[in-house]
């Protein structure tokens, strides 16, 4: 039973492309976990996606051994993500570290990750290490950005370590400084047993993994154990730790983190953030949980072919069962089908869990425009929380229309500040601060509406800082805005996919883009197919798809007149007739050209 005393719990947060990943490929090879042959570049980055995209998606712990004067310690490593998206996982690993090292690129600098991550950290008092990584690049600036963390993060610059994470410079000093600084796990060996579950993996051959931290006792080999939160007990039939592989071990005590297999068959039963304690006897106080992670944008998955709908099932169960953090329920729409509806923690997460369907399952996806949810306080009282905009109520009996706002952190460039307020004001965005952490750089505050930040503001962002800029944001809550439901009409039917919720005073400039998309995709019929924008019962633009015309006189040439006029009334009569019973086809295209842009040519950067 190791010491408490001589084991060190960290993780490493970083903005994304900061080196999180290659610094813990470093630390493994150095402390000797993961032999030179063995070794191979983001090696905790176990999913096939995450090596392509090159970014972490979930964390990773792993278990390494150092000697430092003669004493052994054991270092518990949580790599963690840097995209936004992804924040829950990170705040999950804090709360299971003493410690955490804060990776800075040296070109770079701070970003706007760098600072959320920090003050996560800073929330759960951990001890930050402050790292700066690629010194070894020709163009790093490790004295300008050693300014930017004593400024931005109230660090003292002298305890900055510098390092390059990919040649293995100085990594060594990285090490010490985890043992130096970083405070041993405060826990009793001999206490009750009291762990925290901080995530889970799903074997298809030993069913639920739980990962671990135990924070007092000891969990041994064939013990019962009893989940506080599920109310379950189960018998522990293999403990371990990860080196980065599964390993075996007869016992984890106060301080260790691993995995323990009982025998779940569902992850559903595992509960993140859950209390593990013994079955017989007193438990142990349960530990406050985390908060779960909030869905914030929603979007349709159908298939293209009708006939996939159950296997698309089957692959978002699968999913599911790795990846908890995302929900579907089964929905239709009269233009798609039969699909699902979806819930994600952000637009990166969408995208990878409809990659990871398509690599997974073989499945051609048509996916409709993502929206966030909204909060409706209906006339007669009753409250409703809207996930779709078909769900939207007519306006009438509408008395509040809230939608979420989101406080948004902006760090780029000092001349690019005017373009990007001139953004933000131009979505409605309340203005709350600028703060300078260099004098070439500057973070800009701003209050704006989730809708808009996921529509096109990461786009629009690096574009106008020609890619230097970088955004970061963090859920306020709902407020009252004046929105409606804005409809579009083929032929007088309304079509449910490509109804959107926008603000009342961008209605008519998003309602007239999507009819001018709608136009040239439609192919003409042998009637005219009037296509529409409308609030309600109030239409705010309109076109028209004249009719394809056959010349039915062309064989009729010199002669009576009369004959022609009769030619055009039949003509005529067919086509009043035809547009009555006549069904208009709206191809698939036509659906997706729509999703991809709601604003007009012109404005278009």
């Amino acid at each position: 039973m190791p010491d408490p005393k001589f084991i060190r719990n960290f993780s490493i947060v970083a903005h994304i492309d900061h080196g999180k990943s290659t610094l813990a490929d470093r630390l493994l090879e150095l402390t000797g976990t993961v032999s030179r042959r063995e070794m191979k570049e983001q090696l905790l980055d176990a999913m096939d996606l995450e090596r392509e995209r090159g970014i972490t998606i979930k964390a990773h712990p792993v278990s390494m051994k150092y000697k430092k004067n003669g004493q052994e310690y054991e270092l518990n490593l949580i790599d963690t993500p840097g995209h936004v998206d992804f924040h829950y996982e990170v705040s999950r690993s804090l709360k299971c570290c003493e410690g955490a090292l804060l990776l800075v690129d040296a070109f770079q600098g701070v970003e706007a990750q760098t600072v959320a991550n920090a003050y996560a950290a800073l929330e759960q008092d951990l001890t930050i290490i402050p790292v700066i990584n690629k010194i070894d690049l020709t163009h790093a600036r490790v004295d300008e950005v050693k300014e930017e963390i004593e400024h931005t993060l109230a660090m003292d610059r002298d305890e900055v370590i510098g390092c390059s994470a990919k040649t293995g410079l100085n990594c060594e000093a990285v090490l010490d400084a985890v043992i130096d600084r970083i405070q041993p796990p405060t826990g009793d060996p001999n206490a009750v047993l009291q762990a925290m579950v901080f995530d889970s993996v799903y074997d298809e051959y030993r069913g639920a993994v739980t990962y671990i931290r135990v924070m007092n006792g000891t969990v041994k080999k064939g013990q019962r154990i009893k989940f506080l939160q599920a109310g379950t007990t189960h018998d522990v039939i293999e403990i371990g730790q990860f080196t980065p592989r599964r390993v075996g071990r007869e016992q984890l005590s106060a301080g260790q983190v691993g995995y323990i297999i009982c025998n779940i068959k569902s992850l559903g039963n595992v509960h993140i953030g859950d209390t593990v304690t013994v079955a017989e006897g007193e438990p142990a106080a349960e530990l406050p949980g985390y908060q779960e992670p909030k869905r914030m944008v929603f979007c349709g998955l159908y298939p293209s072919d009708g006939q996939d709908f159950e296997q698309l099932r089957d692959a978002l169960n699968k999913l599911s069962i790795n990846d908890p953090s995302f929900e579907f329920e089964p929905e239709s729409s009269d233009a798609l089908g039969f699909g699902f509806r979806c819930g994600f923690l952000g637009l990166l997460h969408m995208e990878i869990v409809q990659q990871r369907l398509e690599q997974d399952s073989d499945i051609d996806l048509v996916q409709t425009a993502p929206n966030v949810t909204y909060e409706i306080t209906k006339v007669n009282g009753e409250e409703l929380e809207v996930h779709t905009p078909q769900k939207v109520p007519d306006q009438g009996d509408i008395e509040e229309f809230r939608q979420p706002i989101v406080r948004v952190n902006f760090v780029l460039p000092t001349e690019y500040i005017g373009p990007i307020m001139k953004l933000c004001t131009d979505r409605r965005g309340e203005y709350i601060r600028t703060e300078y952490l260099s004098p070439t750089r500057a973070m800009l505050t701003y209050d704006l509406a989730l809708a808009d930040v996921i529509y096109d503001m990461h786009d629009k962002l690096k574009s106008a800082t020609r890619g230097y800029g970088t955004m970061d944001y963090e859920l306020l809550g709902y407020r009252p805005g004046d929105l409606v439901r804005l409809d579009i009409l083929v032929k007088g039917d309304r079509i449910d996919a490509l109804s959107i919720v926008c603000d009342r005073r961008d209605s008519e400039v998003r309602g007239r883009a999507v009819i001018k998309k709608l136009k040239q995709e439609i192919p003409r019929h042998m009637f005219e197919v009037p296509l529409q924008a409308a609030i309600g019962t109030r239409i705010i633009a309109r076109e028209t798809i004249s009719a394809m015309r056959k010349n039915v006189t062309a064989k009729c040439y010199g002669g009576d007149i009369t004959r022609k006029r009769k030619l055009w009334e039949k003509q005529k009569e067919g086509k009043k007739r035809m547009k009555s019973i006549g069904q208009v086809d709206i191809p698939q295209k036509a659906f997706l050209a729509v999703l991809e842009t709601g604003e007009p040519e012109g404005q278009k950067k």
